[in-house]
């Protein structure tokens, strides 16, 4: 089976939709599945294999770190493709990818489906502030219900968004398929090298954050949170591990805090080596987004054996509530703070959550998730070609 992905976005550009997509083709591609993928070229260099094709593209206004790619280029290019002969059209963001990727799709007779990565109602605000939220929320309410009809079928990586979808009015079949993790990536022996790198005390408790330094992952309410959790664990180091466009936002916010010297910004970490070594050093996770529509961090986390604090919101809902080495967090800065103090001193504690925390993230792997993900594909394939089997443009009249 050949498939052909599409996306506005791509490594270099860090996000959930570059791992979810990066982590499935490869793991795919083990389960005799071909994966061409079609994404926006970046002034970052980046290294591609033969079946990543990047597509010239502009900066999106007012956000530095997007691409918009060139319609006619993507076209061309799309068209240029069609020699591989796919079986089936995946679209992952709903930009130029969308419309461009339902166009190929129609024109060449082919399943197109959709992941639902981003729940864009909830953060949407945060980069048109000029207007107000409602409208925000129900514009993108509105084009999701459009934009997800238009397809043969969508996948959600958790039961949250699918019920979200549901609400909004959206009819076509809703496929869960949550983006698996390499689990023994993730589990790797403590060092001292982080800490001393960050200048971090080896005795003291580290609260880690992992995730883009973006507004709608609510990273404001962990820097406030702290003061109570010092309160109850005076050595008590919050670490942030990411960039974005809050980023400078928070480090004026912890000063301004008198929190500075608890907290580590320690930047974008590379995946393969400086990110294990990161979770290794810590002791928990502390997570207070309330958009995401997975969590992929919340389960690198837990690979790594560090107890999780979250929010039980949305897709995080789906890891949270289990309580197999995850804690659903109360939603104010006095609770929220004392939690994280209560697992910093708490070692028994900590060490009961990271057995059950590492036993949970084994029934997310990439190979469990990807198999589920090609049984998908085979399902809808085979469906829309039982209906163009009995459309009356298909039959031949002797």
């Amino acid at each position: 089976m050949r498939i052909l992905m599409i996306s506005d976005v791509y490594f270099p550009r860090i996000n959930g939709v570059s791992t979810s997509i990066e982590s499935f083709r490869h793991t795919l591609a083990e389960l005799a599945i071909e994966v061409d993928v079609v994404a926006p070229r970046y002034p970052a260099r980046h290294v591609d294999d033969d079946r990543i094709t990047r597509i010239d593209s502009r900066q999106v206004p007012f956000d530095p770190e997007d691409r918009l790619m060139h319609s006619g280029a993507l076209g061309r290019a799309l068209e240029a493709l069609a020699d591989r002969r796919h079986d089936l059209v995946h679209i992952q963001t709903p930009f130029a990818a969308h419309y461009a990727g339902l166009r190929h799709a129609r024109r060449h007779h082919l399943p197109c489906v959709a992941t639902y990565h981003t729940h864009f109602e909830e953060y949407l605000h945060n980069y048109v502030p000029a207007v107000p939220k409602s409208l925000m929320r129900a514009l993108a309410r509105k084009l999701a219900r459009h934009q997800c009809n238009e397809l043969d079928a969508v996948i959600v990586p958790s039961i949250a968004m699918q019920d979200t979808l549901t609400s909004y009015g959206i009819t076509v079949p809703l496929h869960r398929v949550p983006t698996g993790i390499p689990t023994a990536h993730f589990r790797r022996p403590a060092s001292a090298d982080f800490r001393q790198r960050h200048a971090i005390p080896a005795d003291s408790p580290v609260a880690l954050f992992v995730g883009r330094t973006a507004h709608e992952k609510n990273i404001g309410f962990l820097l406030e949170a702290l003061p109570h959790a010092l309160r109850l664990s005076p050595e008590l180091l919050l670490v942030i591990a990411g960039e974005g466009p809050a980023l400078a936002d928070l480090k004026k916010q912890a000063t301004a805090l008198g929190i500075a010297d608890r907290v580590r910004f320690v930047g974008y970490l590379d995946r393969n080596r400086e990110l294990p070594d990161c979770y290794a050093a810590a002791d928990l996770f502390a997570f207070s987004s309330r958009t995401e529509t997975q969590g992929l961090v919340l389960l690198e986390a837990m690979a790594a054996g560090l107890p999780v604090l979250a929010f039980s919101a949305l897709g995080t809902r789906d890891i949270v509530e289990p309580r197999r080495g995850a804690l659903p967090a109360p939603e104010n800065v006095h609770g929220f703070g004392t939690a994280m103090a209560t697992l910093a001193n708490d070692s028994k504690l900590r060490a009961r959550m990271t057995t059950e925390a590492q036993a949970f993230a084994e029934e997310w792997t990439t190979s469990a998730c990807a198999t589920r993900l090609a049984g998908f594909y085979g399902d809808i394939t085979r469906a829309v070609q039982k209906i163009d089997l009995f459309t009356p443009a298909s039959v031949t009249h002797s």
